[in-house]
């Protein structure tokens, strides 16, 4: 039985600072898999390990918050 508290679940603001170009194609890619395209587009995730990783791997180009 699956429980499903979504009071519990976290969520996490993510901006694009700084310009994906000049930077490698890895990176590129974590950063428009996040629904990010141009500097101070924002999108709204959950906090899950996947996304997390994705947030260590371009730390440099992003603002994160938790909302």
């Amino acid at each position: 039985m699956a429980m499903t508290n979504s009071s519990s679940t976290k969520t996490l603001k993510v901006t694009l600072i700084k310009s994906i170009f000049g930077h490698t194609k890895a990176h590129q890619a974590t950063v428009r898999g996040l629904g990010l395209r141009k500097i101070r587009d924002t999108a709204t995730l959950k906090d899950t390990p996947e996304v997390r990783g994705m947030l260590r791997a371009s730390t440099h180009l992003l603002k994160v918050e938790e909302v």
